[in-house]
């Protein structure tokens, strides 16, 4: 996999030199066109769990970028409206998460939604603490947070 996936690097390097587009949106157009260059080139070298492992990461990206959107625009209009619509709340989150990495991106991932910050992880690493902004439904956050994020993570790093 990481074979391929430095192999995608050095056609999306080239690609941009090449097209003299050596800037982000070259290098991601030459991402985009190696990608698909190697997927139809792959009964060349066997089949490979790369091509998979970047649509999910592309599907959490997705996820991740939908969900900043969504909670950025209920904290201001929080913010903005005279009425406040927070109900805070510290909500503990089973999680399927074990390495230290994948918790630890669990948890910044969570963090870095605007409405809610980890607070700390159990002793077992079982839990998750979070402070959440807005608790409409305890059950409904949990869901959230492993359905929305925690799932996508692991499907993409794992």
């Amino acid at each position: 996999m990481s074979n391929l996936f430095i192999l995608n690097l050095f056609l999306a390097m080239g690609f941009s030199v090449v097209m003299e587009q050596a800037n982000l949106s070259g290098i991601i157009a030459g991402f985009i066109i190696g990608y698909l260059a190697l997927w139809i080139t792959q009964p060349l070298y066997g089949s490979s769990g790369y091509f998979l492992r970047v649509i999910k990461i592309l599907m959490l990206i997705a996820t991740f970028a939908w969900q900043l959107i969504i909670s950025n625009f209920r904290v201001l209009w929080d913010v903005v409206t005279p009425a406040q619509f927070s109900k805070p709340a510290v909500v503990g989150v089973p999680i399927d998460a074990k390495t230290d990495f994948e918790i630890m991106l669990l948890a910044n991932m969570i963090s870095l939604t605007p409405g809610s910050l980890t607070l700390d992880v159990s002793a077992d690493r079982t839990m998750i603490y979070v402070h959440v902004m807005f608790l409409d439904d305890v059950e409904t956050t949990r869901r959230e947070i492993k359905e929305k994020i925690e799932k996508r993570l692991l499907e993409a790093i794992r």
